[in-house]
């Protein structure tokens, strides 16, 4: 065995021990898109082993890019504008942000609970330099059975989190909910959480709580909206994920499937509440295999390599497919299908949106949305 071959294997034992180490203190549920273990499987992935292997000590030459040979649907018409556009930033990726970009409302992304009911991981207010849009502090827990085990008053936590929230938002201009776990049977408790929250903020803060996409509401439904806006500033509506990544392959928010979505959000939530998200991030699916949530700078990169050549747009959202080992089919949002989004959005009435993520983008979206304040 060389001596060049056996640092390679090397490379890939480590990388792939940590890909291990860090999947398991970071395990996530796939209900939330961007989690850091969906951002782990993105930073660290067999393109990235390939990529590290493609430089090796002692070794100087520059890979050359392969040769982009699509092209994607340009964009039209005039900018789109929102008096309100909230997005998403995640901790660790502060980075991705800039103040300059056209968004009101920032999303710092996330304090979590941890198995004691306790606030934990508050993201640190200094490091996000927001300009003038608001920051807003987003609580998540990703846990059916802890979320059932801080909100309902018997277990003798749920008290004592309010008050850490209350305090982690002093520095903040908001606090966001997002929790996407709720049980059934724990929906009156969610309800009077939400409410004993807002009362314990006092109207100098802003509240808001992010609520799945519906079509109607369920007999027994987690997250009644109309309920939810009577206890919030905002309602943000993720209207994405239409499919996901154990799902066939599909769009992740198409545009009639939005339509749905917000008709019956337009029925639910008042006017002055509603905030309808969109997606900035796409998925692909592997004949053996599905596969996490991509950056479009990383989709972008993956099918440059993979010699794609036309990408075809199904109802406004584009599609690829192409072989490698396997036969993969990818779903994405750009600039073109995201700005459809808006404008549908902006034709029905809607004047304020949000996205998931920032730094997922493709960088040609912010040329066409609009900051109009009313």
């Amino acid at each position: 065995m060389t001596r060049k071959l056996f640092k390679r294997l090397i490379g890939v034992f480590i990388i792939l021990n940590v890909c291990t180490l860090q999947a398991l203190a970071k395990g996530k549920s796939d209900t939330q898109i961007s989690e850091p273990l969906m951002e782990i499987t993105e930073e660290i992935s067999p393109e990235t082993i390939v990529e590290s292997l493609d430089t090796v000590e002692g070794e100087t030459e520059p890979v050359k890019e392969p040769v982009q040979l699509y092209s994607l649907r340009p964009v039209e018409g005039k900018p789109v504008s929102f008096s309100e556009t909230w997005g998403y930033v995640s901790q660790g990726r502060e980075d991705e942000y800039d103040a300059s970009l056209p968004i009101t409302d920032v999303c710092y992304f996330s304090a979590e609970i941890n198995c004691y009911g306790e606030l934990s991981a508050i993201p640190n207010r200094t490091k996000l330099k927001t300009g003038n849009a608001r920051c807003h502090l987003v609580i998540t827990c990703d846990s059916r059975s802890l979320s059932h085990f801080v909100i309902n008053p018997e277990y003798g936590v749920r008290k004592n989190l309010l008050k850490q929230i209350v305090k982690a938002a002093i520095p903040f201009d908001g606090v966001q909910i997002d929790f996407e776990l709720i049980p059934v049977r724990d929906r009156k408790h969610f309800l009077t959480f939400l409410a004993d929250l807002r009362y314990m903020l006092g109207q100098n803060k802003w509240f808001t709580v992010c609520v799945p996409a519906r079509f109607k509401r369920l007999s027994e439904d987690v997250y009644p909206y109309t309920d939810i806006a009577n206890y919030s500033d905002r309602v943000f509506v993720m209207a994405y994920d239409e499919h996901w990544s154990t799902s066939k392959p599909g769009p992740i928010a198409s545009v009639d499937w939005c339509k749905k979505v917000l008709e019956y959000a337009q029925k639910s939530i008042p006017e002055k509440k509603l905030v309808m998200g969109i997606p900035f991030y796409g998925r692909f699916w592997a004949e053996q295999a599905t596969s996490g949530a991509y950056y479009f700078s990383r989709l972008n990169r993956m099918m440059v390599a993979a010699g794609v050549e036309e990408i075809t747009y199904e109802n406004d959202i584009p599609k690829v497919q192409y072989t490698t080992q396997v036969d993969v089919t990818g779903y994405f949002n750009d600039a073109y299908s995201d700005i459809t989004l808006l404008r549908m959005y902006k034709n029905a009435g809607i004047q304020k949106i949000g996205f998931w993520r920032v730094g997922q983008e493709d960088p040609e979206f912010w040329n066409w949305l609009k900051v109009n304040k009313r």
